[in-house]
């Protein structure tokens, strides 16, 4: 049976909030309440960048060398984009969207002001893996560029995801603890409730 549907974003943000990473309570539960935020300079050009990538949108925003050593690393043939995955974790519905997937690997793309090496060694989007291995994805692949450089980071189904899953554990704690002060209601599923998120974005 499922009692909650999280999606990595929100993960990723309850990481950041156990590990010290200058957010506050209040903020957390903004998170999970989706409460509006201005989009920042940073993500519209994240998101730019995502489009100039694979559609050709507006690419003479960004350095043509940067876009093809990018579009080098991606799948041969795309096999699809922003690809919806969803895979059960006991009692957990997790769901999200991926950028792109090719026969075997799953990509997303990221942007960034400053990299470090073993950036996304936790990152909940690596639970896509799972998510995605019925249809045949052995490989996920982060390809990330801070607009002067590329690197990858790949991880395969043997990559260790405990630390995801601690970190999915105490989200359900946190939530039951504070559960009077979340009002988005599709983390919680209502009983008699169909779990599926409805391929909405999350």
């Amino acid at each position: 049976m499922v009692n909650y549907r999280f999606y990595p974003s929100l993960l990723n943000t309850f990481s950041r909030y156990l590990t010290g990473g200058n957010l506050s309570i209040q903020q957390l539960i903004d998170s999970i309440n989706r409460v509006p935020t201005p989009t920042t300079a940073a993500q519209e050009r994240g998101t730019s960048f995502e489009e100039a990538v694979i559609k050709g949108t507006d690419e003479e925003r960004f350095n043509p060398d940067i876009l093809k050593k990018v579009r080098k690393l991606l799948p041969r043939p795309i096999v699809d984009t922003q690809v919806f995955c969803q895979w059960q974790i006991d009692d957990v519905l997790f769901y999200g969207y991926v950028d792109l997937i090719g026969s075997f690997k799953a990509v997303d793309l990221k942007t960034t002001g400053s990299y470090q090496p073993g950036r996304f060694v936790n990152n909940h989007q690596n639970l896509y893996l799972h998510a995605l291995k019925r249809k045949g994805i052995k490989l996920m692949e982060y390809v990330i560029t801070d607009f002067s450089d590329v690197y990858v980071e790949s991880y395969s189904l043997t990559h260790p995801i405990e630390k995801q899953l601690e970190e999915i554990r105490l989200f359900k704690a946190f939530l039951e603890e504070h559960r009077a002060l979340i009002s988005d209601k599709k983390i919680f599923v209502q009983p008699g409730e169909d779990a599926d998120p409805g391929r909405r974005r999350g």
